[in-house]
């Protein structure tokens, strides 16, 4: 799917003295041929590793050019654990050399690698004693290298440590320890990681759920799996190429291609890049009959005829991150270095290098230049979409008007995600008039939707619109969203109750409130949650009370910090009594887990999260975890 020729006319060292050495010492007139240099360096080095000759180095790595960065990346990128371990051992002959952050992790992530614990330890207790005077280590980066190298009691050991440490826990560092249980054959454990998550209020991200989905295929749970993927996106969780691929990997292993294809129907929905993984998933697909479905895929997966066979070569080291870093200015002459590095320009490597740019003017210079360069390179809905939601995010409508009227000319397709993204972006930029245009022209970019994917794109707008302060079209917004037919979800009322709360317009929340009971969706204890807040912060005590009073009506119970809060609140304007009332009735919850979702009344309802949960436990039953029926407010 190309768009023809597209808007071509849019347009190392511990020492400070070493390191001054190395860092002066810079025969390149700009970055980019700073890039070029480290790039060859990095190459060469793994080129002599590979051939097993590893003391033709020594020459290579006396040059002064050689730096941490050279070090690192050439660890990293080694051809083999031993080999990366052998060019170690080599620098520790070369007189100047001296481990930096950057090389240290290397090493450190080589050792779990190539599971060797016992001296990943050992580099560990030299961190920690100051061997390396310039190195420190996070909590984060100590799971990730013991999960690595499967050393489950080091991990526990640094999770426990990262808990007590009065730091705030990343939701990553949860991830990490549920896979490497999951990976253990650990079920019951994983799920109480996954338990936790929800109890203390992490907030699962798509990794998690990536977790959970490895989980259940490779335990055979796939009528799970897929059902927990079908949520996702009413958590407005983005689903990813991993969670597409493990899928589509299980259930062609059964020959289910029915929902094989399903799945490539929503990938292109959520547009997503395909990845080689799935290539010989779709080849047996394609074998069994289902030419049409997978051909556009497969087309996309097949080499470029633009780059070499590289036979037992390696590829060139590539670094996206480091070649968008060193164009970050646009000089003429970094621009005219990099015309005569002769890349070949793919649609993944154009991506990564937009993805990896700090300035979205600079990002829209690259795009535009991209377009000319010669080899035949054209940007496809890819690379298109991933630039425009960089200028959404930045407020550039002018250029986002741009790209999206060459589109519609050249009648491509854009996923719905997309211009989801694209509206929720002018919410962070403040530009609710550009949002509302593209909402208008939804259906001419993405062509028909479905109720679910509309509701989506609804609860987007309805966001931004609060974002942008533009409160009467958001109502406006919601009365159209209604004579269509299209009933909001809890988030979407959870979110619009509480800005209108914030702003002291309780009759509009009263009003929602009882949109919510007339259009039959039932309140979960989050909404509730979300009024209780409202209220509380606007001081309106009274309220909160009468909230706290329908909670409990309906047999729904508050979390310990919503009911601390409401106590509080109370006390402050002298309702003691009440407060009193309210302690009482909530005594039995004071040794339950809170349960709270910082920030995402917008996104998550408890019941949706309670669904997964369920479902998620419920495979397993003879390792079934705790239950959440007192931490997520469900009746009892």
């Amino acid at each position: 799917m190309y768009v023809k020729q597209l808007f071509r006319k849019l347009c190392l060292f511990n020492n400070p003295m070493q390191q001054t050495r190395y860092f002066t010492h810079n025969p390149f007139s700009g970055k980019i041929s700073l890039y070029l240099h480290r790039a060859r360096l990095i190459d060469s080095i793994r080129l002599i590793l590979r051939s097993n000759a590893p003391r033709s180095l020594i020459p290579l790595l006396n040059d002064p050019t050689v730096d941490s960065f050279v070090v690192a990346n050439a660890l990293q990128s080694a051809p083999s654990p031993d080999s990366a371990l052998s060019l170690l051992e080599i620098l520790k002959t070369i007189p100047h050399f001296c481990h930096t952050q950057a090389t240290i992790r290397a090493l450190a992530k080589i050792l779990a690698k190539s599971q060797r614990s016992a001296e990943l330890k050992s580099l560990v207790d030299d961190i920690n004693a100051g061997k390396f005077w310039n190195v420190r280590i996070s909590f984060m980066e100590l799971m990730k290298w013991h999960a690595a190298a499967g050393d489950l009691e080091s991990v526990l050991h640094a999770w426990n440590r990262y808990r007590v440490s009065g730091k705030q826990v990343s939701i990553e560092a949860y991830n990490i320890v549920m896979r490497l249980y999951v990976q253990m054959g650990k079920d019951s454990e994983a799920m109480q990681i996954f338990h936790k998550i929800i109890s203390e209020g992490a907030i699962p991200n798509s990794r998690t759920y990536t977790v959970v989905l490895e989980h259940l295929a490779n335990s055979g749970k796939l009528d799970s799996a897929i059902k927990v993927f079908n949520i996702l996106p009413l958590m407005r969780i983005r689903r990813t190429l991993r969670q597409y691929s493990i899928l589509v990997e299980e259930f062609t292993s059964i020959n289910r291609f029915d929902v094989v294809k399903a799945l490539l129907d929503e990938m292109q929905i959520d547009g997503i890049l395909p990845g080689r993984a799935m290539q010989l998933s779709l080849q047996r697909m394609q074998e069994a009959g289902f030419v049409h479905e997978t051909d556009e895929f497969l087309r996309g997966m097949l080499p470029d005829e633009r780059i070499k066979n590289v036979g037992f070569c390696l590829k060139p080291w590539l670094d996206p991150r480091a070649l968008a870093n060193a164009l970050n200015n646009w000089d003429p002459n970094e621009v005219l270095a990099l015309e005569e590095a002769k890349f070949i320009w793919t649609t993944r490597l154009v991506c990564k290098i937009l993805r990896n740019f700090n300035s979205p003017e600079t990002a829209w210079k690259f795009f535009c230049w991209v377009a000319y360069q010669p080899g035949g390179f054209n940007h496809n809905i890819y690379t298109v979409q991933r630039m425009m939601t960089l200028l959404a995010r930045h407020g550039h409508v002018e250029l986002v008007e741009k790209l999206l009227l060459k589109i519609r000319r050249e009648e491509i397709r854009l996923p719905v995600s997309t211009i989801r993204l694209i509206i929720d972006f002018y919410g962070i930029s403040r530009n609710a008039d550009a949002a509302l245009k593209v909402f208008h022209d939804a259906e001419s970019l993405c062509g028909p939707m479905s109720k679910l994917y509309l509701m989506l794109l609804y609860s987007s707008l309805l966001r931004t619109l609060t974002k942008c302060g533009r409160s009467a079209d958001a109502l406006d917004v919601l009365e159209q969203m209604f004579l269509g037919g299209i009933c909001p979800d809890v988030p979407t009322f959870s979110g619009l109750m509480y800005h209108f709360a914030l702003e002291g317009d309780f009759k509009t929340v009263q009003k929602l409130f009882m949109m919510v009971r007339q259009s039959g969706v039932e309140p979960d204890a989050y909404m509730f949650k979300v009024l209780i807040h409202g209220y509380c912060k606007c001081e309106r005590s009274a309220l909160a009370l009468r909230v706290f009073e329908d909670m409990r009506s309906l047999n729904l119970m508050p979390d310990a910090a919503t009911k601390n809060l409401l106590v509080k609140c109370l006390w402050k304007e002298g309702r003691r009594r009440e407060a009193a009332s309210v302690e009482e009735r909530c005594e039995e919850i004071n040794y339950g887990l809170p349960f709270a979702l910082r920030g995402h009344m917008w996104t998550m309802s408890s019941a949706d999260l309670k669904r997964v949960y369920d479902i998620y436990s419920n495979s397993f039953a003879a390792a079934k975890g705790p239950n959440l029926q007192m931490e997520l407010g469900s009746k009892h």
